[in-house]
């Protein structure tokens, strides 16, 4: 197996998850849950045993307070989690549809994610990483975009591979374009996990097989693109560059999903890259990655809440027999 060390940049936020299901008007009480995509994707990889650093931003205040201890005790460094004097730490309201499906209500603007500072992460600390991954919602904010772009250049230039998940959340859009963000974040990326929802307000297409949709995505710049599909799985992507492809011509791997019953899909696609992400970062083929990524995305439906519900290695070890 091989070990490298993953770099994930992003932010962490209060998920306040509600008490009952049904629409934020109608919800009278909240749980406090840690989450933010990135920081979901750092845990899981921690989880996981993959060797695994956080670069992120939160408030100095209770709420950071409880955050830097929740990712600490989960086994990442505090070398790179800052707790910004001037900027609260952002929340976000989520609400439970009838399928446990989400929406989410964020309150986080000018928050300590959005002020991620250009420039933080030196040469000299990209050059103990072989991977980079960001996320989406660092790039509707300066300084916060500058800073997850110019840490995607720097890792591209210093031999890194780049992952990226748009992880698109239309109402934080109001500084930037979204798409030609996106576009921008896609062209810096080697491998790209998207929903159709990442996609809507794009030119990309679709209503195409998926094959087809994530052949259109690789054509912007990744050479590799994961599709989350829901309960329909995943299927993954990968142009005859990517270095788990060895038969010269495109590839692709699919998996239907395992057969759960779901609490609440929060995080899921945050677990499907972590679970993804480690398999291909320890040298696994395209499919095992994809087959790993459902398992742990399935896995965090089981319970409430992301992070708290990404699975151990030993527990997904025995999902996974069990499935088999």
């Amino acid at each position: 197996m091989i070990m490298t060390t993953i770099l994930v940049c992003g932010e962490t936020l209060i998920d306040f998850l509600p008490e009952q299901r049904g629409p934020l008007k109608s919800v009278d009480s909240f749980r406090r849950r840690p989450g933010g995509a990135p920081a979901n994707v750092a845990v899981g990889l921690s989880r996981l045993d993959t060797s695994v650093r956080f670069w992120t931003r939160v408030g100095d205040d209770p709420f950071g307070d409880f955050l830097v201890d929740t990712l600490v005790d989960a086994g990442l460094s505090d070398a790179l989690i800052e707790q910004d004097p001037d900027a609260k730490t952002g929340l976000a309201f989520v609400s439970l549809g009838r399928d446990a499906e989400r929406e989410f209500s964020f309150h986080r603007t000018t928050s300590a994610d959005t002020r991620l500072d250009p420039g933080r992460v030196d040469s000299d600390l990209l050059s103990d990483v072989s991977w980079v991954h960001f996320g989406g919602v660092t790039l509707a904010d300066d300084p916060a975009r500058t800073a997850t772009f110019d840490l995607a250049r720097a890792a591209r230039e210093a031999g890194a591979t780049v992952s990226f998940d748009p992880n698109a959340r239309p109402e934080l859009w109001t500084d930037f374009d979204y798409a030609d963000s996106l576009s921008t974040a896609l062209s810096l990326t080697d491998v790209a996990k998207v929903t159709d929802d990442d996609l809507a307000a794009t030119e990309f297409d679709t209503d195409q097989p998926p094959e087809a949709v994530a052949a259109s995505v690789a054509a912007a710049g990744p050479h590799t693109v994961m599709v989350t599909l829901g309960s329909e799985g995943a299927l993954a992507y990968a142009t005859p560059d990517a270095p788990w492809n060895e038969t010269g011509e495109p590839q692709t791997a699919r998996h239907a999903g395992y057969a759960v019953e779901p609490v609440d899909t929060t995080g899921a696609g945050d677990g499907f890259t972590a679970g993804a992400l480690a398999s291909l970062a320890a040298g696994e083929s395209l499919a095992a990655a994809v087959e790993q990524g459902n398992a742990v995305a399935a896995l965090t439906t089981t319970e409430t809440g992301a992070m708290t519900a990404l699975p151990t290695r030993k527990s997904l070890t025995t999902f996974q027999t069990d499935q088999s």
